[in-house]
């Protein structure tokens, strides 16, 4: 079986710096992989162990993917090889899935292609479903479970208020949820055998984007009213209640 885990490569928010005027310092924030990526790449491994096969490493990305450390982070991760899809810096979410539909193109063949549920920069949760439309393929999203059954997957979603059960014809795009997985830590032989491993790049053909960054800016800090509630459960109930309706 032949499967691909797409992922992207996102700044540390640990290191992001606030600046002034509420604007963002990327200067310290080195590349990872994003956290919800890893259990995509996490349940792409243990769906080849469990059925024999190969997990290929699929990524769209600007100078960020050049970073050693973080292509040997990815592939000890799990993956047998990686390709690179170099020159989509900012990349929004359809140039992204167009440059992953063209490079899925020139892997000759594939049977399932799993994403993260979003990525941990913009958690825009379109990826997935927007790459399953480009390539024409049964596509899930919110899947919380993956069994192969033949030439078939049978699928676990997780709704608001019940689980649904799916079975999809290969080949097909799944994007996974952060529940699905927990990924594992990479230990040292991993590291290792992570810097043998095959990676192939390729430039990205983008189409314009679909999209307009207006402004990027951290979060209004707000102090706290350190309103207290006192008196009878019953008063301090309907009294946070008023208050909880007046936010």
């Amino acid at each position: 079986m032949r499967i691909v885990a797409c992922f992207k490569a996102t700044p540390d928010d640990a290191d992001i710096i606030v600046g002034s005027g509420r604007s963002l310092d990327f200067t310290r924030a080195q590349p990872k992989v994003g956290s919800y990526d890893l259990n995509a790449i996490e349940a792409a491994r243990r769906l080849a162990d469990q059925v024999g096969g190969e997990v290929i490493g699929l990524t769209v990305g600007g100078d960020e993917l050049a970073n050693t450390k973080l292509r040997k982070d990815a592939l000890s991760r799990g993956l047998d090889s990686l390709v690179i899809v170099a020159g989509g810096p900012g990349a929004d979410s359809y140039q992204t899935a167009c440059a992953l539909a063209a490079a899925l193109g020139e892997l000759g063949g594939y049977d399932l292609v799993i994403l993260g549920a979003g990525s941990s920069d913009r958690y825009a949760q379109q990826v997935g479903n927007q790459l399953g439309a480009l390539l024409g393929l049964p596509t899930l999203n919110q899947v919380n479970s993956i069994a192969v059954d033949g030439e078939r997957v049978r699928v676990e979603r997780l709704l608001e208020d019940a689980e649904q059960v799916i079975e999809l014809a290969l080949p097909a795009v799944v994007s996974v949820t952060s529940g699905i997985n927990v990924p594992r830590i990479a230990g040292m032989k991993d590291i290792l055998a992570a810097g043998k491993k095959p990676v192939t790049e390729q430039p990205a053909t983008l189409p314009a984007a679909s999209t307009r960054l207006v402004s990027l800016l951290a979060p209004e800090q707000v102090d706290r009213r350190r309103v207290t509630v006192e008196g009878a459960p019953a008063d301090t109930a309907a009294q946070l209640a008023t208050f909880l309706k007046s936010l």
